[in-house]
C-alpha cells in the first residue's frame, strides 16, 4: 500500500486534499474589488476567508507571496436581486450574489494550474434590510466560495 501512495506523487490528507509533496507553503494575494456595489471589506474578508480556510485544511505555511501553491484574483460582481416574487407583485426573498475570479498556481505541477470564477448566493427575506444582513451574507457566502476554490484546486474537483 505504501508503495502506492509513493509512486502515486500525491500527498493525502484526512480531510481529502491532494497536495503535491514537494508543496510546502501557500501564498494568497489580496483580492481586489472591482465589483461596482460591493462594500469595502469584502475584499478583506473574502482573502482573509480564503486564507484561512487553506491554512486550517492544509498542511502548508501560509507565506505572504511566492508560495508553491498561489492564488490571485479579483472580485468582479457583487448584486442583489429579487427571486421569489408573491401574488402582490412584490418579491418575498432577495438574492445576494458574490462573483470572484481566481488564478490558482501550483510550481510543481503546471497541469494543475487555472484560472475560473466562482459565484455562489445567499437568499434574505425582503423585508429585511441587505444593510443589516450583509455582513452575515458575506460570511456565509465567503464560505461556500472558498470551499469551492479549496475543492478545484486541492481537491481537483
Amino acid at each position: 500500500m505504501s508503495i502506492f501512495f509513493t509512486a502515486c506523487r500525491v500527498s493525502y490528507s484526512l480531510n481529502g486534499a491532494s497536495i503535491p509533496p514537494e508543496a510546502k507553503t501557500v501564498s494568497v494575494a489580496f483580492f481586489q474589488n472591482y465589483a461596482s456595489l460591493a462594500p469595502p471589506v469584502l475584499s478583506q474578508t473574502f482573502t482573509e476567508a480564503l486564507r484561512t480556510k487553506l491554512s486550517s485544511q492544509s498542511r502548508l505555511a501560509l507565506v505572504s507571496r511566492d508560495g508553491d501553491l498561489a492564488f490571485e484574483g479579483s472580485i468582479t460582481g457583487y448584486a442583489t436581486m429579487p427571486v421569489a416574487i408573491q401574488s402582490t407583485d412584490q418579491a418575498a426573498q432577495n438574492r445576494l450574489t458574490i462573483t470572484v475570479t481566481v488564478k490558482y498556481t501550483c510550481a510543481f505541477d503546471e497541469k494543475r494550474n487555472f484560472e475560473q470564477s466562482f459565484s455562489r448566493f445567499a437568499d434574505y427575506p425582503s423585508n429585511q434590510n441587505l444593510t443589516t444582513v450583509e455582513s452575515k451574507l458575506m460570511d456565509e457566502i465567503n464560505d461556500q466560495l472558498t470551499q469551492d476554490i479549496f475543492n478545484k484546486a486541492l481537491n481537483n474537483w
